[in-house]
This record gives structure tokens, sequence and C-alpha cells, in this order.
């Protein structure tokens, strides 16, 4: 009888440690943190007035402001214009702030005629398609020693974005593609004929690529939010400034909509 008490008792003992232990565990395991990232001050202004700061610093001239946006941790900056910068800015979020995730957000170029004016596109990879090293061996936009010419986005946070989109925004077209970086602002039909014949692509912008390519350097998952600026054949032109900041609240509504799923 004594054996069997002890028994139970080690028994109990055992189950209530490793209880304890869960919970513990549970307590102890870090918060996801999200970095955003607009490259102009509009597509990031709502977010930065939406969220709670809890505190600002600036790097390389770049205001990252920390805090909790619908109870997740985030970090706001707006990059500027560029690759370079956009590179800097995606590093400094994973370096110094401790990012488990980028969203890049944003508006862009349509380069295919089944995106119309306001329509959102979700990256599946993203290429720059200003990169060439093809003289020396390479293929046309791939980067030297990572045999890769696109940068995946991560299927998660992909579907998330368009799950998002679909339940709370059926008014919205969303597509999901390929997304072309470059020092460039395109805006003629011999750039976007070039950018297509040698990558495809669904639209063009100037940073995603940089940020994506961090990201994938750093094994951190990422993904590209863009609404379309303009109509691949020109056509349905509507003033540039309203549009951005009619998109910016577009996206930035989606970001913050999406980032309470992401766990």
């Amino acid at each position: 009888m004594r054996t069997v008490r002890r028994i139970t008792l080690i028994i109990l003992v055992i189950v209530l440690a490793a209880t304890l232990f869960s919970c513990a565990a549970r307590e102890a395991a870090p918060a996801v943190k999200i970095g955003i990232i607009g490259a102009m001050a509009d597509e990031v202004a709502t977010l930065k007035e939406e969220m709670d700061i809890t505190g600002t610093e600036t790097v390389a001239d770049m205001k990252f402001c920390e805090g909790m946006l619908d109870g997740k941790d985030v970090v706001v900056v707006q990059c500027g214009m560029g690759k370079v910068n956009a590179g800097i800015c995606a590093q400094t979020l994973i370096s110094d702030f401790g990012v488990d995730y980028v969203i890049n957000t944003g508006v862009a170029g349509s380069l295919t005629n089944d995106l119309d004016i306001g329509d959102i596109v979700v990256s599946t990879e993203a290429v720059q398609h200003d990169f060439d090293v093809s003289p020396i061996g390479f293929r046309r936009g791939e980067i030297p020693y990572t045999g890769l010419i696109s940068f995946p986005a991560d299927e998660n946070l992909r579907q998330i974005a368009v799950s998002t989109i679909e339940e709370s925004y059926s008014d919205v077209n969303v597509l999901e593609g390929r997304i072309c970086s470059g020092d460039q602002f395109i805006n003629t039909d011999e750039q976007k004929t070039r950018i297509i014949k040698q990558f495809g692509g669904l639209c063009c912008e100037m940073e995603g690529g940089a940020i994506a390519q961090a990201c994938y350097l750093n094994h951190v998952p990422y993904v590209i939010i863009r609404a379309i600026s303009d109509k691949f054949d020109g056509s349905n032109q509507i003033d540039y400034e309203i549009f951005e900041e009619d998109a910016a609240k577009k996206c930035a509504s989606i970001v913050r909509s999406m980032i309470g799923s992401i766990e």
C-alpha cells in the first residue's frame, strides 16, 4: 500500500511540475514584434496616429516609432524612396529592434491590364528589375552568390493579407503575384514592356525588392502590400497626389486589420 501511495505521489508531483513548467514557458514567451515600412509620410501617418507610441528612435535619419497597435507590439517607420533607404530600414528593424515580421505597404504602378486603380497586390515574391551583372555570367536580376532572382514572401503573411482583404474589404480587388522593384520611376510604355519581358510581374515600385532581400538574408518573414496607382495602358488617369493619400489610408487600414491575426 505504501508503495502504491509513493508511486501515486511521484506521478502527481511530475504532472504538477510539468504543468507549472508549461505555464511558465507560455508566460515567458516573447511577444511578437512587427515592423511596418512605408516609403512616404502618408503611408505611415495613419498608423502612427492610431498606435500607442511608447518611444521613438532616429537611425540613419529615419524615425522609428515603437508602441502598441491593437494589442500588438509594432515599430512603424518611413524609410524614404529607393532601394538603399529601404534596405537600410529593413536591416535596422531586424538588427536594432528585433522585429519578427516585416510588412511593406504603399503604392505601385500596374504592369497588367488585370489591375485597375485602387486594386491591391500582395507579393508572392519580389525582384530587382534594374539589377544586372549578366556580363560576368549571372542571370539578369540575379543577386550574385544567392542563386536567386526573386525573394519569396512569407506564405502565412500572404494568406493573412489576402483573407483580411477578402473578408473585410469585399469591394477591393486583390491579386497575388511578383512585385518588381528598381531605383526608377516607371512611367513609359517602353520601360513597362522591358520589365514585363524580362521579369513579368504585376506591378513596379522602388522599395520592396530591397526589403525582400534583407528579410531573406536574415530569415525574417515579410510581405509587401501595394495599392495600384495607374492603369497599365495609361487610361483612366487621376491626380496622383489625391490617389496617393487615399491609397495610403486604404493600405494602412488593411495592415491594421491583418496584424491581429499574426502570431
